[in-house]
């Protein structure tokens, strides 16, 4: 698949941006944004924003939950288009100090689907080591064949807006 023009990658990631600065401040957790996108037809699929819906819950997973209102999460992947993106302002998670699943654990779930599931992660930041050490999600995602493009020009926005609400 033929990654979208800058233009679309820029516009993707300032609505994610938008939606991580909806996410209340809080100095536990960062405030990330994310867009599930069709890539074919150019179309969001849906948003969602850290805690936006109860549970304790990450952006990508509030993508996943609306996506899948009353149905089980785990059915994601049938719901999904087969060239289905997402764009997240920080590198998915792959531990929850929760206890809940983590970010890139539900993405790969996606693959079970009858389309294959994401296609391709965006990432507009790293994830800092603040919470863990050594995210290792990127490479989790590409030795399933997940593409990981990392989306420059955004870093300093999305920091001063995931951070905001943590001491020092």
């Amino acid at each position: 698949m033929n990654s979208p023009p800058t233009d679309k990658r820029t516009d993707y990631m300032r609505l994610a941006l938008s939606c991580a600065q909806q996410s209340p401040p809080k100095p536990t957790n960062f405030r990330v944004g994310a867009v599930l996108v069709d890539a074919d037809k150019d179309i969001v699929l849906a948003t969602g924003y850290t805690l936006e819906l109860p549970g304790n819950t990450h952006a990508e997973q509030c993508c996943f939950m609306k996506l899948t209102t009353g149905k089980q999460e785990d059915s994601v992947g049938d719901l999904l288009p087969p060239h289905t993106v997402i764009y997240t302002t920080m590198e998915p998670c792959t531990i929850r100090l929760s206890g809940n699943t983590p970010c890139v654990d539900r993405i790969l779930q996606t693959q079970k689907g009858k389309h294959g599931g994401i296609k391709t992660v965006y990432v507009g930041v790293y994830e800092p080591s603040k919470f863990v050490e050594q995210n290792d999600g990127r490479q989790k995602l590409m030795d399933a064949g997940i593409e990981f493009i990392y989306v420059p020009g955004f870093e300093d926005e999305i920091l001063k807006v995931a951070t905001q609400g943590h001491s020092g």
